[in-house]
């Protein structure tokens, strides 16, 4: 895209305190992004500190995760293994198309995280809307954490309970909602207090590592599988043209790391928008493989009666399955408080501008509010996760929010964008664009808008 000429919202009154916000913008960044202090010189000169392969590896850490467990139950949604595979292949398209407006936006506005974008950008009102949706988002997100976490737990305990499920089935300290309650207070909450994050960053890539690993089991359970596997129905065609839309909440969740893309962009030693376009390219293929990999295998390993956690379709007492077990629940545990992170510092950055205070002049409140709010986010989510055991049902309403990221905001973004450009006569790859992004702002509203219906109507209420 072609740097113009104009400034985008050359209004700063609106946003101006976003440069103040230090907690909001350290907390959004990925654990593993190394930041350089926010200047108009530092911008574009080469004083990051990402490499372009740190920033594939980043990139492909954000998407990847333990959204990928309900990828064979979205093939068996989509209607097969051909459908799927065209699902994520158009929608990747405008997937990496998002990262890169983003990237653009960001240079063309100086902003470093991607709710500052649109709101630099798009002003106001869809900034608000964007910092709601993430804080919506993440809330979510960290509901589906505690309900794998429970799933896994299930799991695990059976295989090491010697007793008849009948005899055990009664022990309180078997029960699901003891187990999911005991690890978040004892590990997830103590995690999600403090103000910084940075000692997440060793073990956000251990559970890099824990990913692909699960990958591998479910792969190497194709090839060769049980032998007590009894054959089942693979669907070859969706029932309705409509089901293929079914899967699109679970590929948006699994794909979105647009929330984070902007500080990894900012973050490298040549921030360019070509450069980032190879960049997020690599990423989001090495992501589809790994998706692929693990929605084709265990959807055919399973077919139409794979669970929506694909590691819950397996047999309890087989020891490469429960160390992939392992491996998720310790991902989740150190993602939980990454996302709260986010949301937390969010719903800081909607409280400074609703009260007109500062950061600098609001530092004796912070603890208190600090410690208010992670209570407060790590109940409410506690409590709807022991009363929501079905992950699929979490996906199917934040997947919805995760297409606004990924199309909506950066749609609106690239027609702002543009539309702010100074130019006497318009080229056609100036129409081009703004009718790209005209597109990308009606398909995401059509996906969130039918994958949202769809989770009120039909699984909430199911």
């Amino acid at each position: 895209m072609a740097q113009g000429t104009g400034s985008i919202n050359s209004d700063y009154k609106d946003w101006e305190w976003s440069a103040d916000a230090g907690e909001r913008a350290r907390l959004l960044q990925s654990p593993s992004v190394e930041m350089v202090p926010k200047s108009g010189e530092s911008q574009g000169n080469g004083l990051g500190a990402t490499s372009v392969l740190g920033a594939v590896f980043i990139v492909v850490n954000a998407a990847l995760g333990a959204g990928l467990l309900n990828f064979p139950a979205a093939f068996s949604m989509a209607g097969g293994v051909a459908a799927g595979i065209a699902l994520q292949m158009c929608m990747l398209i405008f997937i990496i198309g998002g990262l890169v407006i983003l990237a653009y936006c960001s240079q063309a506005s100086n902003e470093r995280t991607y709710q500052e974008v649109v709101w630099a950008v798009c002003g106001k009102v869809p900034g608000v809307l964007c910092e709601v949706a993430i804080a919506v988002y993440t809330f979510g997100t960290c509901i589906a954490f505690l309900i794998i976490i429970g799933d896994q737990e299930d799991k695990i305990i059976a295989a090491l309970v010697t007793e008849p499920e009948e005899a055990g089935s009664g022990r309180w300290y078997m029960d699901r909602k003891f187990t999911i309650s005991i690890t978040a207070f004892l590990l997830i909450l103590p995690l999600s207090i403090p103000k910084e994050i940075g000692f997440q960053k060793y073990a956000s890539s251990l559970s890099v590592i824990g990913t692909w690993y699960v990958t591998a089991v479910i792969i190497i359970k194709y090839i060769w599988p049980d032998k007590e596997l009894t054959p089942v129905e693979i669907p070859t065609s969706p029932s309705t043209w409509t089901a293929v839309f079914n899967a699109m909440p679970t590929i948006c969740f699994g794909f979105q790391c647009h929330v984070s893309s902007v500080p990894v962009f900012n973050s490298m030693k040549q921030p360019e928008v070509k450069t980032w376009g190879a960049v997020v390219t690599a990423a989001m293929v090495i992501a589809l493989f790994v998706y692929t990999g693990t929605g084709v295998c265990g959807f055919l390993t399973f077919g139409a009666s794979v669970e929506q956690d694909i590691l819950l379709s397996y047999p309890s007492n087989d020891i490469p399955v429960a160390l992939a077990r392992a491996f998720i629940i310790l991902s989740v545990l150190t993602s939980y408080p990454i996302l709260h992170f986010c949301g937390r510092a969010v719903l800081e950055g909607l409280w400074l501008r609703y009260t007109g205070v500062t950061v600098e002049e609001d530092v004796v409140r912070e603890r208190r509010r600090r410690l208010l709010q992670t209570i407060s986010w790590f109940l409410l989510t506690l409590l709807l996760a022991l009363f929501i055991p079905d992950i699929g049902k979490v996906i199917s309403v934040i997947g919805g929010l995760a297409a606004c990221f990924i199309f909506v905001f950066p749609g609106l973004c690239l027609i702002q964008a543009k539309l702010s450009e100074i130019q006497e006569t318009k080229a056609i790859s100036w129409w081009a664009q703004v009718s790209y992004g005209v597109f990308m702002v009606t398909l995401g509203a059509f996906i969130f808008g039918q994958t949202t219906a769809n989770a009120i109507f039909v699984d909430l209420t199911a």
